[in-house]
């Protein structure tokens, strides 16, 4: 793939030093330049490269939530304890430091990180809510920091997945390798990646965290010490490169297939984190900005059990699609619908029954046709239409549709449904070149007439088949 996504980093595991990745030569510069005098002791060094704001990535996607801007740095900070940290940077941008994981701080006054500004030279932060350490560093890719830390900050077990898993399947679209290609925005902390023996060794001795970070190019899953421990003895390699799978998987539905810096992979990386249970919705899991949510429950019976994620992970599917959903055609009567559009393309990819199958979805919708009103369909029989057009059309209709999109970046307001359900009528009919208006009103979707009527303006012919026939075994 021509456009790919790491960001160099460096640090200490439990046994030493890890050796850079291979280093742009500006980041090499800042490395080589003498120590000044008065200068921290460094335990950690971390190299970043610019990578552009999370915002800024969430309108260039067309997406309804921000991913992170984060960048693990294996060290936690305990509440008050005073941080040293040595910045030196190069075309003016600074990095910022993020203490905190969200909704993990037991005092809800530190529900969310909280952003110290950098400057060059000597900086000390202190953080009253403590929590895992972060940086970012908002720029173009010529944008190159380095940033040493003091002693005062406590190392995390973490696992760092090692280049030679792969990080994906060759069959993904979207799959990258760790190194050789320029511009990937990569939470890893050296070439050769972390042992399971080594990764264990950290658990039963940096105990004085209380996370557990695994880190992987475009993952990074924080567990809370008590509930990772409930199921360590896992194969974390092969854990995160099913993750990674999934993001691929996702990325590619969505049209992310680097055929242009416009549809390019986000060079951010998403952020999983297992969450206290006071905070959010008290369900298995949630998403928001910058980051997907996951109770114990699901914690220690999916989230962190490979066999599971293959198998059964409906609901880390399902979150990360959650990032993946494009503004201009989530209505608010689909937001729980077409997030799954994600979910199947990933049970699909691992060789899974689909959801509508085993559910009996096909059967009990279409027993309803033709339907007076899509809104009072059970959950997976909403998701039967959307299923059926990939049916129809192949598997290259949501990513032509989600291209479409990023292209024009339609103006859709929160909460005007009626517009958003006429774009998606529109982008629709004009990612597969018919007129689907019969499919959707066979399917009781509210579109408004004037929609429709926008639709018909645009001249196309009928679908060849009839959609609402379609159904996988």
């Amino acid at each position: 793939m021509p456009i790919s996504r790491r960001t160099l980093i460096t640090g200490l595991t439990a046994a030493g030093t890890i050796p850079l990745l291979g280093r742009p030569a500006s980041a090499t510069a800042l490395l080589s330049q003498p120590v000044p005098a008065g200068s921290v002791p460094a335990r950690r060094t971390v190299v970043l490269r610019g990578r552009p704001a999370a915002e800024a990535e969430r309108l260039r996607m067309q997406t309804v939530y921000r991913t992170t801007e984060f960048v693990p740095t294996g060290l936690y900070l305990p509440p008050g304890r005073a941080l040293t940290l040595e910045v030196r940077a190069n075309d003016g941008a600074l990095p910022v430091a993020h203490v905190g994981a969200a909704d993990t701080n037991p005092d809800q006054t530190y529900r969310y990180p909280r952003a110290h500004a950098l400057t060059e030279g000597v900086n000390t932060i202190t953080d009253p809510g403590g929590g895992p350490v972060y940086l970012s560093l908002a720029g173009d890719r010529r944008a190159h920091a380095v940033v040493r830390f003091g002693p005062e900050g406590v190392p995390t077990p973490t696992f760092v997945l090692a280049p030679s898993s792969g990080c994906g399947d060759p069959a993904v679209a979207t799959r990258r390798a760790w190194q050789g290609r320029a511009g990937f925005a990569a939470p890893v902390f050296g070439a050769r990646g972390t042992t399971e023996a080594e990764f264990q060794a950290q658990v039963d001795t940096l105990t004085e965290s209380p996370f557990v970070e695994l880190v992987s190019p475009q993952l990074i899953v924080t567990v809370r010490r008590e509930t990772f421990l409930q199921v360590r003895d896992q194969d974390h390699t092969e854990l995160m490169t099913l993750l990674e799978q999934v993001e691929d998987v996702e990325a590619a539905i969505s049209g992310l297939d680097g055929s242009s810096p416009l549809h390019a992979p986000t060079p951010l990386g998403r952020h999983l984190i297992n969450v206290r249970p006071e905070y959010g919705p008290r369900s298995t899991a949630y998403a928001t900005h910058a980051y997907t949510a996951y109770y114990d429950p699901y914690t220690t019976t999916r989230l962190l059990l490979p066999d599971k994620v293959r198998t059964t992970g409906w609901g880390v599917y399902h979150e990360l699609g959650h990032q993946h959903q494009q503004m201009a055609w989530r209505p608010s009567e689909l937001t729980e619908v077409t997030v799954n559009i994600y979910s199947l393309a990933v049970q699909r990819h691992f060789g899974m029954p689909s959801n509508l199958v085993t559910n009996n979805a096909y059967e009990t919708a279409l027993a309803k046709l033709p339907v007076t009103d899509y809104t009072g369909l059970a959950a997976f029989e909403k998701l039967v239409p959307f299923r059926q057009l990939e049916l129809g059309f192949g598997d290259g209709f949501y990513p032509r549709v989600h291209r479409l999109v990023r292209q024009e970046t339609p103006a859709s307001a929160s909460g005007d449904s009626p517009r958003r359900f006429t774009l998606m009528a529109l982008y629709f009919s004009r990612a597969c070149g018919r007129d689907v208006t019969g499919f959707l009103r066979s399917w009781g979707f509210p579109v408004p007439e004037s929609g429709y009527a926008e639709v018909a303006a645009l001249g196309l012919p009928a679908p060849d088949t009839d959609l609402t026939a379609l159904v996988e075994r």
